[in-house]
């Protein structure tokens, strides 16, 4: 009988960032995913995927679980609490966020600079709180995913100061500590007895700020990044409801994923978690999806987030201005060219392999990225009530594009790696985007191109109405199934019909009843799609959350509660969302945490709260009216 694992449960790890870079953390105190300079960068820490892959712990010697963890409140600062048997500690980290601090341009820094900027700094303070705990630091660099040890040198005459890098790599990193240091090999080791009221740091760090040289400094840090969190949150429209501290989890996760140069809103901080335990589903998330801008931009001008809303806005819309055609995803950098590959050196999160590096959907054609696109446009045109002469000439394309494209068959929304079908989720956003264009070219002011477009819109309609309905009134899959899939549930959510036509009831409490396991939406059956992969899946979050959401469009508010409940009541100890649930045991699977989720979580709790004030549910609008 196989032993306990050696990977901490997904949902166990904590997330931490300052929106340049990303880190996991796991309960024992061990980063074990941290990449840098970039999220998509090769990792230096990277235990998730392989368990001598790269480690950084500090915490008391010898012990492994914490008494208690959690993020201190309107922060992504991390605080965990230990008890020995001779004291407590707790410990804070951090990837510090100061004022902006650069002299001189950065290229790669197309969004207008804020008032603050990340220090490029991992920063760990550990203090004992009563009696006497003997703490111990262990940093050892796996460069290149793994493939690499570091090699640590001193600098200065003390033993507070070291570098650590690897031939071949271009990071070299920097520690900084008020402990004395040693190396034993690839790895820097410290051991220290802390009395109550003693504390210690630790710096990790890498550009040209330096790191805090004292604990003085350290702590002075530490307490600037959390207000920048705070501060930063203080700008959200929150309800006055319980569920408002998810919401608020939710968008400082989402802050998180956003990397501040660009824009970009990242999927996921991860690669190749895998969806499926021991399973072949492992992607790599690590990159900007055209899907997620209408969800994002609803949930950020939602929450009265409008800054994010728009740099992302901004991000797709100079991907889009040169006219190269619109891909499904794109680095976060920009990056068009995301070629896939394997990392067969490493194990994979217990045994799932094989872990991947780029994702190779990006060449695919999905048709639903024009009305996910144009849907941004609307919304963020709404907000400001005026299109950017730049941005019209980029839908006028892009709406083309859709009407050109729109009879063929794609890869559908959820990238399968089978044979391309009709899918009806993809022919709607076609829809999507002739209605949204339709409705941007009468705010421009071209009354025949929107009547054109208008008719296209409900030609499109017109075909999805007769080939993509089965027998019983319900939408389908693709045009040659009678089989089900999740995407559906956005059809009330774009208003592709009323929320009380039948089709759409239909079609919602269908995939409520039978798509669906232990309560737990399912994308599609895997035995009823041709995706190119073998194995089960567990259930897509975002696909339980769509379906609170419908539920509540079509007057189902009571169901749809129940179903968000349960939901939030799975979220991680911290808060957060992978991307899938194990239907049979509640696990977390897949990327973490996830993007979609949380942007899928937003709207549904958004729907219930509105339900709540008595709104009619078909008037309060979905994320892409």
């Amino acid at each position: 009988m196989p032993g306990p694992s050696q990977f901490p449960p997904i949902a166990q790890y904590a997330f931490l960032s300052d929106r340049e870079t990303v880190a996991l953390v796991a309960p024992s105190g061990n980063v074990e995913w941290f990449c840098v300079p970039r999220p998509d960068s090769p990792s230096v820490f990277g235990a998730m995927l392989d368990r001598a892959a790269g480690r950084f712990r500090i915490g008391p010697e010898g012990l492994g679980m914490p008494a208690a963890r959690r993020y201190v409140p309107g922060t992504l600062v991390q605080e965990t609490t230990w008890q020995t048997r001779t004291g407590w500690v707790a410990v804070h980290d951090a990837l510090l966020v100061g004022p902006w601090y650069e002299t001189e341009r950065e290229e790669h820094y197309r969004r207008t600079p804020e008032d603050s900027q990340a220090e490029h700094t991992f920063l760990r303070i550990i203090r004992c709180v009563n009696g006497h705990v003997e703490v111990s630091v262990d940093c050892e660099p796996a460069f290149d995913y793994g493939r690499l040890p570091g090699r640590w040198q001193f600098e200065g005459s003390g033993y507070g100061a070291a570098t650590v890098s690897a031939p071949g790599v271009d990071v070299e990193l920097r520690l900084t500590t008020d402990l004395r240091v040693g190396f034993e090999g690839p790895r820097a080791h410290a051991l220290r007895t802390l009395h109550d009221g003693e504390a210690a740091f630790v710096a990790l760090s890498w550009g040209d700020l330096p790191a805090p040289s004292t604990l003085d400094e350290a702590e002075a840090r530490m307490s600037r990044t959390q207000e920048y969190w705070r501060e930063w949150l203080n700008h959200g429209d929150f309800p006055d409801h319980p569920w408002r501290t998810f919401l608020q989890r939710s968008a400082l996760t989402l802050k998180g994923l956003t990397h501040a140069p660009t824009g970009a809103l990242m999927a996921a901080a991860t690669t190749s978690l895998p969806e499926t335990p021991g399973g072949e589903r492992n992607w790599d998330y690590r990159y900007a999806w055209i899907r997620d801008t209408t969800f994002a931009l609803w949930g950020l001008y939602t929450l009265g987030f409008d800054d994010e809303a728009n740099g992302f806005f901004d991000f797709i819309a100079d991907l889009t201005e040169d006219g190269h055609k619109l891909q499904v995803m794109y680095g976060v950098g920009g990056e068009r060219d995301l070629k896939e590959s394997t990392l067969d050196h490493l194990s994979g999160y217990e045994a799932a392999g094989p872990v991947r590096i780029g994702n190779g959907a990006f060449k695919q054609e999905q048709h639903d990225v024009w009305g996910a696109f144009l849907d941004s446009v609307w919304l963020h045109t709404k907000s400001r009530e005026s299109i950017q002469e730049r941005v019209w000439p980029i839908l006028k394309t892009q709406v083309e594009r859709a009407l050109a494209e729109w009879r063929n068959p794609d890869r559908g929304i959820w990238e399968v790696r089978g044979e391309p079908k009709h899918f009806t989720s993809s022919k709607m956003m076609c829809w999507v985007a002739a209605d949204r264009g339709a409705r941007l070219a009468r705010v421009h002011g071209n009354e025949d191109l929107a009547s054109d477009w208008e008719k296209a819109a409900e030609e499109i309609k017109d075909d999805i109405c007769e080939h993509g309905v089965n027998g019983r009134g319900v939408f389908t899959q693709h045009y040659d199934t009678d089989a089900l899939d999740a995407s559906l549930l956005l059809m009330p959510l774009v208003r592709f019909l009323r929320a009380d036509d039948p089709r759409i009831r239909a079609t919602v409490l269908a995939i409520a009843d039978e798509l669906t396991m232990d309560g737990f939406v399912l994308r599609y059956r895997v035995d009823q799609t041709d995706d190119g992969l073998s194995g089960e899946e567990g259930a897509f979050a975002i696909c339980s959350f769509w379906l609170v959401s419908a539920l509540t469009e079509i007057g189902e508010v009571a169901r749809a509660r129940i179903l968000c409940e349960k939901l939030l009541s799975l979220a991680s100890p911290l808060g957060l969302f992978a991307e899938e649930l194990d239907p049979r045991t509640s696990r977390h699977l897949g990327n973490f945490p996830q993007a979609f989720t949380h942007l899928a979580l937003i709207n549904a709790v958004v729907h219930l709260i509105r339900a709540d004030a008595d709104l009619e549910p078909g008037t309060f609008g979905g994320p892409m009216e």
